[in-house]
């Protein structure tokens, strides 16, 4: 990290405003039709309609409007959002005004926006906005501009994605410019940043702060998102040990999020589900539902922004649902991280290497071009030391990622942060009564933290690699350390830390080189996260850690899309276990290694054969083989996201499906038979998500295909076989495919 970058941080740790987009007047935009056109199900076929701002007929509202979901403003007296509409479901979510945000500035508070005078709270007439006032000491709204969606961060694109990622994503950017009153601080304007995308949907929000005025100013908090929304559940009474549900048809989350394996805690401390005290109709007694969506920090972020200077908020992710299924909703989030995060659909073969003796690192190199691996990660336990700082050590290594890109395979290392103890005052000290994430946190903004990002910058500017195992980003511990210039203490840590992290992530991201983080900062550029296991059960005898190895897939693929999360294989002992949990020597336990490339492939996930070799005999070399080379086949339909068939217990078949409309191949099932006797029996394959409305082309393996009736509720009955111990495939393609 160079002394600029510790300035800027310094300073405000804020992103510059977006480039202008073309100034618009209202009178210039369409008029938007009150008459909505029925569109495809955006999760089968894609949605021709685009992101657009409109105005209403009387020049009144401003709209913007996807055709599945539709936010609306009125402009005067003073600007403030009037409808959040899902236009699929045609239900109405706002039911009471809000300003549009708010900011703290030396120690004031500012509604960004609104009105006030709603009689009631559980709905809204239009009527009644004629008759609102702006809030007492409220941002007066300007003028607004809109363009195309920008790139929040670039991305270095350098493997194989998702053959349908954009990046950005395509849609419109609305700014809507606020200015404090004249009388308070004059020249300080806010920004409060809209953008919809295409296809899908989802809105992203985030405010930027731009200070013109005489004298620096200070962001001691901010609302980044304020809606009152109609509650889910009317429940009259409150009960001790039964949690209200909040509301279930808006799914929010932030790139402000860390501290946890799914979006749920790792934005626990910014996504907020309030009660609503001026909601006095609600059924509920003591006027506790949770009814009332806040997105802001619970700490800071205390940040100073210097005359001339820029503060930029986090982003708010908004996805509206349209229904209750589980699988429906599962399918919508990973169709939101997939246009938010493309990145995330890299999703490389990676060998984990037990060893950091560069000719043993290179005959690894040559295993894995030799079997259809992509990549090799240095891994934990190695000896490889990322923050070496000897010139020859980093050279020595550099002709080693040479020589790995001259055969087409990545070179990645890992860097242990959250747990480590450094001492001498480097460390995360807590708020009284609050622990830390992981026992023990460097601080990042202690000498020995920011020595540590300068280190892994220049390791990755001077080396090449290519991948990058980070275990334990920065989880969002609080600190009450002051550590001058880069951090005040307690209010402004959290914030000044997650963006020294995620300054490295976008950093390397622009590089393309690929991020494994066990912790949520996806949305800040990482590629993948754990998709969720125990890691003692490696530990475990093979026959049990097959059916785990499943069970895990199928419950982290409901919200991670496949390549979103690393599974494990322990080639060699992990914890303990001995023998009888390692798949070492791998000639010996060809079938325990056969069913784990199985299980992941099948799935489309990735996991960590962790070891000192990927084969150890011709016939080991040419099952892996097999088995890489089938996936690469198939690869894009088994990245595809997974529709959940049946869970493995032992007790019987259990499988996974796969389903993209968009590729020849419509779909795949995978089977798998985890008892001791054949088993052959018809299975009811859910068919909606594939497109197929009245036949399908089924083949099993490389088998000759059959032609399928599909039901009217989008199913195929399919005999299937499965030889014990093994699993069964068959693809889907549409009847008349000419593949078939």
């Amino acid at each position: 990290m160079k002394t600029s970058r510790h300035a800027a941080l310094a300073v405000c740790l804020g992103l510059s405003l977006a480039a202008s987009a073309l100034a618009a007047d209202m009178q210039s935009l369409p008029i938007h039709s009150a008459a909505t056109q029925p569109l495809p199900d955006y999760l089968v076929q894609p949605v021709s309609q685009t992101s657009q701002l409109y105005r209403s007929e009387d020049a009144r509202d401003l709209i913007l409007d996807n055709g599945l979901i539709r936010r609306t403003w009125r402009v005067a007296p003073n600007l403030a959002c009037v409808g959040f509409d899902n236009v699929t479901t045609g239900q109405t979510m706002l039911r009471s005004i809000r300003p549009e945000a708010q900011v703290t500035i030396d120690g004031r508070n500012y509604p960004v926006g609104g009105l006030q005078g709603q009689p009631n709270h559980g709905f809204l007439l239009p009527k009644w906005i004629d008759q609102m006032t702006p809030m007492a000491d409220s941002l007066r709204y300007v003028d607004f501009e809109v363009g195309p969606t920008e790139e929040r961060f670039a991305w270095g694109r350098r493997r194989h994605a998702a053959k349908d990622a954009k990046w950005p994503p395509p849609g419109v950017h609305l700014q809507l410019h606020f200015a404090i009153p004249d009388d308070h601080d004059p020249g300080v304007r806010v920004t409060v940043h809209y953008e919809m995308y295409d296809g899908v949907p989802v809105m992203c929000k985030w405010l930027t702060v731009r200070n013109d005025s005489a004298a620096p100013i200070m962001i001691d908090r901010f609302v980044a998102e304020e809606l009152a929304l109609v509650e889910t559940t009317n429940w009259v009474e409150a009960r001790d040990g039964v949690d209200m549900p909040p509301i279930d048809y808006l799914h929010v989350e932030t790139d402000f999020a860390f501290g946890g394996f799914n979006h749920q805690n790792a934005n626990r401390h910014v996504v907020h589900w309030l009660t609503d005290p001026t909601y006095g109709t609600q059924v509920n007694y003591k006027k506790v539902t949770p009814c009332l969506l806040e997105v802001s920090p619970t700490y800071g972020p205390a940040q100073e922004v210097a005359v001339g200077g820029d503060f930029a908020t986090f982003r708010t992710f908004e996805l509206a649902y349209d229904g209750g299924d589980r699988e429906r909703r599962g399918l919508a989030l990973r169709r939101m991280y997939r246009t938010v995060a493309p990145w995330v659909t890299e999703n490389p073969l990676t060998h984990h290497l037990l060893s950091s003796n560069p000719e043993q690192v290179r005959n690894a190199i040559d295993q894995a071009k030799e079997v259809g691996f992509e990549a090799i990660i240095l891994s934990f336990g190695s000896g490889f030391n990322m923050e070496s700082e000897d010139e020859a050590y980093l050279a020595q290594w550099k002709e080693v990622a040479d020589y790995a890109e001259e055969q087409g395979i990545e070179l990645g290392s890992y860097s242990l942060f959250s747990s480590r103890r450094i001492g001498g005052g480097n460390d995360i000290a807590p708020p009284p009564g609050e622990s830390l994430t992981h026992g023990s946190c460097p601080a990042a903004t202690s000498p020995w933290g920011v020595k540590y990002y300068d280190k892994l910058h220049k390791f990755f500017a001077t080396t090449g690699f290519d991948q990058f195992e980070n275990d334990g980003p920065y989880p969002g511990d609080v600190d009450v350390t002051p550590r001058p210039p880069l951090q005040k203490g307690v209010e402004d840590s959290r914030w000044v830390q997650w963006r020294i992290v995620t300054d490295l992530y976008q950093d390397l991201r622009a590089k393309g080189v690929y991020i494994n983080a066990p912790d949520y900062y996806y949305l800040s550029g990482s590629n993948k996260c754990g998709m969720g296991y125990r890691e003692t059960n490696w530990s475990l005898p093979r026959e049990q850690q097959r059916i785990i190895a499943r069970q895990n897939i199928y419950d982290g693929t409901w919200e991670k899309t496949p390549s979103m999360g690393w599974m494990f294989v322990p080639l060699a002992q992990y914890h303990g276990g001995g023998a009888a949990a390692t798949v070492e020597p791998l000639h010996e336990h060809l079938d325990h290694y056969e069913s784990m490339l199985q299980a992941n492939l099948g799935a489309g996930v990735q996991a960590h054969y962790r070891g000192p070799r990927l084969f150890d005999t011709d016939q080991t070399r040419e099952m892996v083989k097999k088995w890489t080379g089938w996936f690469k086949r198939y690869r894009d339909i088994l990245e595809s996201d997974v529709i959940h068939g049946r869970r493995a217990d032992a007790r019987d078949v259990d499988w996974v499906l796969h389903l993209n409309s968009q590729l020849p191949e419509k779909g795949m099932l995978c089977v798998y038979n985890p008892l001791e006797h054949d088993v052959k029996r018809t299975i009811q394959v859910p068919l909606y998500y594939a497109g197929l409305t009245d036949q399908a082309s089924i083949a099993r393996e490389d088998q000759s295909p059959q032609t399928f009736a599909v039901g009217r509720d989008g199913t195929v009955l399919l005999p299937i076989t499965v030889k014990a111990g093994q699993m069964a495939w068959y693809v889907i393609r549409s009847a008349g495919d000419p593949a078939n």
